[in-house]
């Protein structure tokens, strides 16, 4: 993964708005592979330790979106007991089966 700025990182995974956690970075709150984070410096967040209050920061998640006209036939569901087909029976995504 690419390198961006560890507010942004932080902002994703859920510590606040990007403002909030520059304040938590010049507030000395968080720390980047054992040294405190300067505000604006970038990081991996896949290969680089960021911890805040001395807990390291949880996987940040990727979500896909998907756009899709449903045909007849098919329910809006992710799975059906009855084995009717689902709207993920139309997408090519094996991580969205369950």
């Amino acid at each position: 993964m690419e390198t961006e700025r560890i507010q942004k990182i932080l902002a994703r995974a859920g510590y606040g708005s990007r403002r909030t956690c520059e304040k938590m970075i010049a507030d000395g709150r968080v720390t980047l592979d054992g040294r405190l984070a300067l505000l604006g410096e970038k990081a991996d967040s896949e290969t680089q330790r960021i911890y805040v209050d001395g807990v390291p920061i949880a996987k940040i998640q990727a979500y896909s979106y998907i756009l899709l006209h449903k045909p007849r036939g098919y329910i809006s569901t992710t799975s059906d007991p009855q084995g009717r087909r689902t709207v993920l029976d139309l997408v090519n995504l094996p991580q969205a089966k369950s």
